[in-house]
C-alpha cells in the first residue's frame, strides 16, 4: 500500500446509528467497490483511540484507516463511541442544568453494542480492532463477550494500546527510545491518571473490562499486535501481548522500527502503510 494512494475513490461509506444502551452511537460504514478488489465475508469493526476524551469518526486514526482497509477489500463499521468527561453544565429548555459525566463502563457498553448489532449480519464471523485507547475498549470488548456468551470474534487487531490500569514499568532500553514531547505527556503519572478519568472511580481501575491487562484472558481469538518503537505505552502492549500468549492465545506480535505513538493517524507516515499491510495479510488469512 503506497502512503499517499488515493483511496477515497475506491470507497463509498455512510453514517449510521446503531441503538446501544445509552443511546444512539454514530457509526460509519464503508463499502468497497465489488469491481476492485474480492470483498471479505468478515467484516471489521474499528475503534478510533484519542486517551478516552477525544476523538471522532472524522480523525483518521479512524476515517483514513477505515477508508484503507475498505480499499483492501473488507467491509468497515467505525464507532463514535461517547468520550470521557466530567460533569459539566448544559442548557435545556428549562435554563442550564448540570449533565452527568461520562466514564466507563459507557465507551464499552457502546463498542459491545455495536459489535453485537454487526455480528447479526456476519455469519463468518466479526474482526475487531483498535488504536491506543481503543486497543484498550477492543480489548475489553472481547473480555465483556466471552463473560456474557457472546459468539466468538474471527480476530482481533490491537495497535499501539494501553491494556494496563497502570503503565508496567518501562525499560531502560524503552526510556532510551522515546522522543519529543511525548516523553513528557506520556509519562507513567499521565497515563495513570488519564486512566482514572476514564474509569471514573479508582475501583473501576481493577476491573476486567475497564483494564483486561493483568486479567485471565482465556476466550481471546487470534490477536494481531503492533506497537510503536519510540512509544512509552509499548510497555503494556508488550506485556499484554506476552499475557496472551501465556494464556495459549496466537498472538503475532511486530514493533515497527522507528515508529511514535498514533502513527494511524498520520497517513502520510510510512508506518501507516506497514501495518495496514501487515493487518491486511493476517486479515485475509484468518
Amino acid at each position: 500500500m503506497k502512503p499517499l494512494e488515493p483511496i477515497m475513490q475506491a470507497v463509498e461509506w455512510i453514517d449510521s446509528t446503531v441503538q446501544g444502551p445509552h443511546g444512539p452511537i454514530p457509526v460509519r460504514l464503508y463499502s468497497p467497490q465489488t469491481d476492485t478488489k474480492p470483498v471479505s465475508a468478515t467484516p471489521i469493526v474499528w475503534i478510533h483511540g484519542g486517551g478516552f476524551f477525544k476523538g471522532n469518526l472524522d480523525q483518521s486514526e479512524s476515517h483514513a484507516v477505515g477508508q484503507a482497509m475498505s480499499t483492501a477489500g473488507f467491509r468497515v463499521i467505525t464507532v463514535g463511541y461517547q468520550l470521557a468527561t466530567v460533569s459539566r453544565v448544559r442548557r435545556s429548555t428549562s435554563g442550564l442544568r448540570w449533565g452527568p459525566a461520562v466514564h466507563y463502563p459507557v465507551p464499552v457498553d457502546e463498542v459491545v453494542a455495536v459489535v453485537r448489532e454487526v455480528q447479526r449480519g456476519a455469519p463468518n464471523g466479526v474482526i475487531l480492532g483498535g488504536a491506543s485507547a481503543g486497543a484498550c475498549l477492543s480489548a475489553a470488548t472481547v473480555l465483556r463477550l466471552v463473560h456474557e456468551g457472546g459468539d466468538a470474534l474471527a480476530g482481533v487487531f490491537f495497535a499501539y494500546g494501553l491494556f494496563h490500569s497502570a503503565l508496567p514499568t518501562r525499560s531502560r532500553e524503552l526510556r532510551r527510545r522515546l522522543r519529543g514531547l511525548r516523553r513528557l505527556v506520556h509519562a507513567p503519572m499521565i497515563l495513570n491518571l488519564m486512566n482514572l478519568h476514564y474509569a471514573g472511580r479508582q475501583s473501576a481501575l481493577s476491573e476486567p473490562d475497564a483494564f483486561p491487562g493483568g486479567h485471565p484472558l482465556r476466550g481471546f481469538p487470534p490477536a494481531l499486535m503492533i506497537d510503536a518503537d519510540h512509544d512509552s505505552m509499548r510497555a503494556s502492549g508488550g506485556k499484554f501481548a506476552m499475557e496472551l500468549s501465556a494464556a495459549r492465545i496466537a498472538v503475532d506480535y511486530h514493533v515497527l522500527p522507528g515508529a511514535c505513538h498514533s502513527f494511524l493517524n498520520r497517513p502520510q507516515d510510512p508506518s501507516f502503510a506497514d501495518s495496514l499491510d501487515l493487518f491486511i495479510d493476517w486479515a485475509r488469512g484468518l
